[in-house]
């Protein structure tokens, strides 16, 4: 028996090109910019006050951060600019958008989704910070 017939399910196969390596790099340092400022403010904040204290533990990382970075919709070959704004945006590459809520909503994975295939990103971060246990509060996604 060939050992790659073992293998084989009826299920279909899902090909994705990998992560760069600063891609991961960004992650990296997203998820740890998360676990530094929830250890040092808790939950219980405004969105914006988590929002500032990422950008500047990023930037003070090396990383370009740019906060409410507006994006233009095109559709039928045009440009509006009633789009869209991201939270967070490292390095032109890695997407952050930042919630401080109870109730999680599913609809914000569907919306993360699309702000990365509209500006084809591959790498996005929902990270809500009001929860006891940062680790609960950061959902990665990529495309």
């Amino acid at each position: 028996m060939n050992t790659s017939d073992t293998y084989k399910t009826n299920e279909p196969q899902i090909k994705y090109k990998p992560l760069s390596l600063e891609e991961e790099r960004i992650g990296k340092a997203v998820v740890h910019a998360a676990f530094q400022v929830h250890k040092a403010l808790g939950p219980g904040l405004l969105e914006r006050v988590y929002e500032v204290c990422i950008q500047h533990v990023l930037m003070n990382s090396g990383f370009d951060v740019k906060r409410q970075v507006e994006v233009p919709i095109v559709y039928e070959d045009q440009v509006f600019e009633e789009g869209f704004k991201l939270d967070i945006l490292v390095n032109d590459l890695v997407i952050c958008e930042l919630k401080a809520i109870d109730n999680v909503n599913p609809v914000w994975e569907a919306q993360l989704l699309s702000h990365l295939r509209l500006t084809k990103k591959r790498l996005g971060y929902i990270i809500n910070f009001n929860v006891p246990l940062i680790k609960h509060g950061i959902k990665r996604m990529v495309l």
